[in-house]
């Protein structure tokens, strides 16, 4: 089983590089963005908290995301390994990540980051924000507020699984399928 966290700001191409990293190692993508809209669309109790953070662009609270998270590789029989796309979040996930996945005989086998410059990561989200309908991609504050909050809250989450010897950086810009050659390398050596 091959568990894979793959990290970075919004705009990154995280949600695009899952999509191909999926179809070629056939692992189950487990994406925090995925599970809210599931719980929003269910309408839970999870679901309305959910959206009442990602709103205001701040990060959802450590214990409805671990919730989340948790149902999902519960409910999840038979597969490969997993893609963690925008999670963990936080070091407390990551910790609390390890946790669950060792009580599952289960483990994080490595950390690929997306770097990609601030400037070029308002551009994207902008631009994805003219198809996806979502608030916070069309709002300059909003988008403001998320690459902040990703830079003093998300970022130290690499540095933790550095220190692991999990981490590996990668370019995020150039062509998708250029950047998807260099995180398969990546891949291919787990």
């Amino acid at each position: 089983m091959l568990n894979i966290v793959l990290f970075g700001p919004p705009g990154a191409g995280k949600g695009t590089q899952s999509e191909k990293l999926i179809e070629k190692y056939g692992l189950t993508h487990l994406s925090t963005g995925d599970l809210f809209r599931k719980h929003l669309g269910e309408g839970t109790e999870l679901g309305k908290l959910a959206r009442k953070y990602m709103d205001e662009g701040h990060l959802v609270p450590d214990e409805v995301v671990i919730s989340m998270v948790e149902d999902k590789i519960s409910s999840t029989q038979g597969s490969k390994g997993f893609i963690f796309d925008g999670f963990p979040r936080t070091t407390a996930q990551a910790e609390a990540l390890d946790q669950m996945l060792s009580g599952n005989a289960m483990k994080i086998d490595g950390m690929i980051a997306l770097d990609v410059p601030q400037d070029v990561l308002k551009d994207r989200i902008k631009e994805r924000g003219k198809t996806s309908g979502r608030a916070d991609d069309q709002d300059e504050d909003k988008i403001n507020t998320r690459i902040k909050v990703y830079l003093d809250e998300t970022l130290p989450v690499a540095k933790y699984y550095e220190n692991q010897g999990k981490y590996k950086s990668i370019n995020g810009v150039g062509a998708i399928d250029e950047i998807f050659g260099a995180i398969s390398e990546v891949m291919d050596s787990y």
